[in-house]
């Protein structure tokens, strides 16, 4: 019998005790290509990643974003933040998302792969839409990072409006704006894992 499993509503989230997200002593800021190479290293040890990537956001209508500005990748352990302005970083990122060897697991990653295409000039491979995989499994509402997260951990996913909505483009990231970035992809890594598990 194909049962539509319930998702937790906002409410509910909000009683939830709260998820353990990573500190900045597990997070890596990438931004020059031998830091990427330090990076694209230790990433290739894991057989599968959280992904997400940020874009500075446009305010005015017809504005076109030149995003993204960041990617995110990260592991059970640990998260990367690669800032995309220098060239060498860049390039390492464009091979990195082209490896088909390695999943990389996100939520709502449609407009990101668009975007990396139209900016890294590669298709990302071997991209693992979540909520496709919530929808498998019987949940009829779409599911994003907070819904997982209730689900799989019975916890909650806190996501800062204010970093949410900051400019992504900036030199110099804030600690909210890698704290921010990074559990995203991490949170992705932890639901990718539990959803393997089940």
């Amino acid at each position: 019998m194909n049962t539509t499993r319930p998702t937790p509503s906002k409410e509910d989230i909000a009683l939830l005790p709260e998820f353990g997200r990573l500190g900045l002593d597990r997070i890596t800021l990438v931004d020059t290509g031998p830091q990427a190479r330090e990076a694209v290293a230790a990433l290739r040890d894991h057989a599968a990643w959280g992904f997400d990537t940020e874009s500075k956001p446009t305010f005015r209508v017809g504005e076109v974003s030149d995003g993204p500005h960041i990617v995110q990748l990260a592991t059970l352990q640990h998260a990367w933040v690669f800032q995309l302005h220098d060239p060498a970083c860049r390039s390492l990122v464009a091979e990195l998302l082209a490896e088909e060897a390695h999943t990389k697991a996100g939520f709502g990653l449609g407009d990101d792969t668009k975007r990396i295409q139209s900016k890294l000039l590669v298709a990302p491979a071997g991209v693992l839409e979540l909520n496709h995989v919530f929808r498998e499994r019987g949940y009829r509402k779409d599911m994003g990072v907070k819904g997982a997260v209730a689900v799989l951990f019975n916890q909650r996913f806190i996501k800062s409006k204010k970093a949410a909505t900051s400019n992504w483009a900036n030199p110099r990231l804030s600690e909210g704006q890698l704290i921010y970035a990074a559990n995203d992809a991490y949170a992705a890594a932890r639901v990718h894992e539990a959803l393997d598990k089940r």
